[in-house]
């Protein structure tokens, strides 16, 4: 794998390294994450405890009641994200409803940190399923997570079947059958997603997008870019990207 494609790649999944991180909004990185169902990512933004974020603004002089308005913050934020994303308006306040009520009940800082990685992980698992619901066998789900998991790379019907120990023909039809999509098609769609996600919330380059997602060229980017949305990644950029709005309304909420 080209080491350049692999960086870019690296940087987008997973960004520890709190000096060299890619130019991604940590805030829209974290409620992203989620509402795109990415429960292996969720939880390792979440390692770090909400009672131990730095620069958490300080809403009430009470520490308790501190760490709830700031739970409450973070809870509304990801409901509305999920929500971006497709689950129900009803599921999402009833679980926000659900946990703030949790929260508020308790007397205890740690135990209202401790809630916070329940509560993220409980959405992003409901978002995984909501991508994965009209998918009934176990070959063709671990397959989607594959596809998820392996973006930056060239994926193939080959590797798929020797994956989950079905032929290419078989898996072909099959996966045509529950998703609705050829495999090829399924993951051009997913990298575009991936790739419209990136143009709104980061700061890279078309170039660099084309390379992480292992795109054979920029020109091919651009081309199944303006199929898919009408627009060219740059002119998609102009119109959609998240520079303040959403970046000033999670000012000190610490993600």
């Amino acid at each position: 794998m080209n080491p350049q494609k692999e960086l870019f790649y690296q940087e987008y999944v997973r960004r520890e390294n709190e000096v060299l991180r890619a130019p991604y909004d940590p805030e829209l990185e974290f409620y992203a994450v989620i509402r795109s169902g990415d429960i292996k990512r969720t939880k390792e933004l979440c390692k770090q405890p909400l009672i131990e974020k730095e620069g958490l603004g300080v809403l009430s002089k009470n520490y308790v009641q501190n760490m709830k308005y700031h739970f409450v913050i973070t809870t509304a934020m990801v409901a509305r994200f999920c929500i971006e994303g497709g689950m129900e308006l009803s599921e999402a306040y009833g679980i926000s409803d659900y946990y703030i009520q949790k929260a508020d009940a308790m007397t205890d800082a740690k135990a209202v940190s401790d809630l916070h990685p329940v509560m993220c992980l409980d959405y992003a698992k409901r978002m995984q399923s909501l991508k994965k619901e009209k998918i009934c066998s176990k070959p063709i789900a671990s397959c989607i997570d594959y596809i998820y998991e392996h973006l930056h790379t060239r994926i193939t019907i080959a590797a798929l079947a020797d994956y989950v120990s079905l032929s290419e023909n078989y898996l072909s039809r099959l996966f045509k059958k529950e998703t609705g999509s050829t495999v090829s098609q399924y993951i051009m769609t997913q990298k575009l997603k991936t790739a419209q996600n990136m143009l709104i919330y980061s700061d890279y380059t078309a170039t660099q997008i084309a390379m992480t997602l292992a795109f054979p060229s920029q020109s091919y980017f651009t081309e199944q870019f303006r199929k898919k949305t009408g627009m060219t990644p740059i002119q998609y950029r102009m119109r959609y990207f998240r520079n303040t709005e959403i970046g000033h309304s999670l000012d000190n909420t610490g993600k």
